[in-house]
C-alpha cells in the first residue's frame, strides 16, 4: 500500500488541525513544530530519534510533542504504521489551559509519552469524529475535547485542572432544559449551554454531571430519543422526519442511536 497523509480541519474548535496518515517508505527527517501535537499510533511501530534517545511507538501510546522539540520518525521495520495527530496552535492550548485550570499554563506544557490504551482509543474515536466533520454533534465534540485533553494533561501531571464541586441551581437547569426541548432540531453546543448558565464550559461540564449524572451529551441525545418515541406513538410521520426534527443529521444516525437506546429499530417501536 502506497504512503497516505490526509490533513483537515474541524470547524468546531478553531486553531485545530487533524492529521491521519499510513506510513511504510516515508520517513519524517530532523524537524520541529510551532504548535503542540498530541500523537497517537493506532497501527505499527514508529521508532523516533529524540532528545539522543530512540523511542518506540506503538499501538496505545500517546506521544505529547511541545515546539521546538528536534525529532524525527520512521517505520521499525518493513511493516507500515498509521499515525494520528491532533495539531493544537498557540492560541488554541492557551484557552484550553486557561479553561481547565484558570491559567495560562501553555509554556509549562512539555514532552511526554504516555502508555495508555483506554485514552488513546478515546482519543482515537474523537479524532475520528472531528474528521468526519459535517457529521460531528458540536456539544459532544467540545465536550470530549475538553474532557480527554484534560484527563491527558493530569495523567502527564502537566496541568492540575480545577476542582469543581456543586451543582448547576434550580434556574440554571430549567434554562438547559427549556432551550434543549425548544431547539432539538438544531446543532447544540457546549458553549450555547454554558452561557445559559454564566459558566465556562468546563466548569459547566462538571456541574451538569454532577447536578444529572449523565454528560451534556449524553443526556441531549437521551431527550431526543424520548421524543422520537412520542411522535413515532402519535404521529404518521416518516421516520426519515422524525430524525430531522430531533436532530440527527440522518436516518441512519438515528436508527443507530434507536436500537442502542432501545434494543429494536424505531421501524418496530
Amino acid at each position: 500500500m502506497a504512503d497516505h497523509v490526509e490533513y483537515k480541519r474541524n470547524s468546531e474548535i478553531p486553531g485545530l488541525v487533524l492529521s491521519e496518515a499510513r506510513f511504510s517508505s516515508f520517513s519524517f527527517g530532523r524537524h520541529y513544530h510551532l504548535d503542540y501535537h498530541v500523537g497517537l499510533i493506532t497501527d505499527g511501530v514508529q521508532r523516533q530519534a529524540l532528545n539522543g534517545e530512540t523511542v518506540y511507538l506503538t499501538p496505545g501510546t500517546i506521544q505529547l510533542m511541545p515546539p521546538g522539540e528536534i525529532h524525527d520518525g520512521n517505520s521499525a521495520g518493513d511493516d507500515a504504521y498509521t499515525l494520528k495527530t491532533f495539531r493544537v496552535s498557540a492560541e488554541l492550548l492557551r484557552d484550553v489551559t486557561q479553561e481547565l485550570t484558570g491559567r495560562d499554563q501553555f509554556s509549562a506544557l512539555g514532552g511526554a509519552v504516555l502508555q495508555d490504551v483506554s485514552l488513546s482509543l478515546q482519543l482515537a474515536r474523537l479524532h475520528q469524529s472531528l474528521r468526519d466533520g459535517l457529521n460531528t454533534d458540536p456539544l459532544f465534540a467540545e465536550s470530549q475535547w475538553l474532557m480527554l485533553l484534560g484527563q491527558l494533561f493530569a495523567q502527564a501531571r502537566m496541568v492540575k485542572p480545577d476542582f469543581v464541586k456543586g451543582s448547576l441551581s434550580a434556574i440554571q437547569w430549567q434554562r438547559v432544559r427549556d432551550y434543549c426541548n425548544e431547539h432539538l432540531a438544531e446543532k447544540i453546543s457546549l458553549e450555547e449551554l454554558a452561557a445559559l448558565c454564566g459558566l465556562e464550559r468546563f466548569h459547566f461540564l462538571k456541574l451538569f454531571k454532577h447536578t444529572v449524572g449523565m454528560t451534556p451529551h449524553a443526556w441531549l441525545v437521551r431527550l431526543r430519543l424520548e421524543r422520537a418515541c412520542v411522535l413515532l406513538s402519535h404521529t404518521q410521520w416518516e421516520l426519515t422526519q422524525i430524525a430531522q426534527e430531533m436532530g440527527f443529521y440522518d436516518q441512519s444516525h438515528f436508527n443507530r442511536a434507536f436500537k442502542q437506546a432501545f434494543g429494536v429499530a424505531p421501524s418496530r417501536y
